[in-house]
């Protein structure tokens, strides 16, 4: 089940072919990019400072 405003399991179907893969091999720890996704939609969403 998705929240509001979040991507459906349609949609994240559609763009997640497009992302890079998570190998895991640079420096940091990666974010799940769904996660990521969700935030950027949430911030153009609520207009909010992205330190929200």
């Amino acid at each position: 089940m998705v929240g509001r405003g979040e991507l459906t399991d349609k949609a994240w179907s559609v763009i997640a072919p497009l992302l890079p893969a998570e190998s895991g091999q640079r420096g940091g720890r990666w974010r799940n990019h769904r996660q990521v996704i969700n935030a950027i939609l949430w911030h153009e969403r609520t207009g909010s400072p992205w330190r929200d």
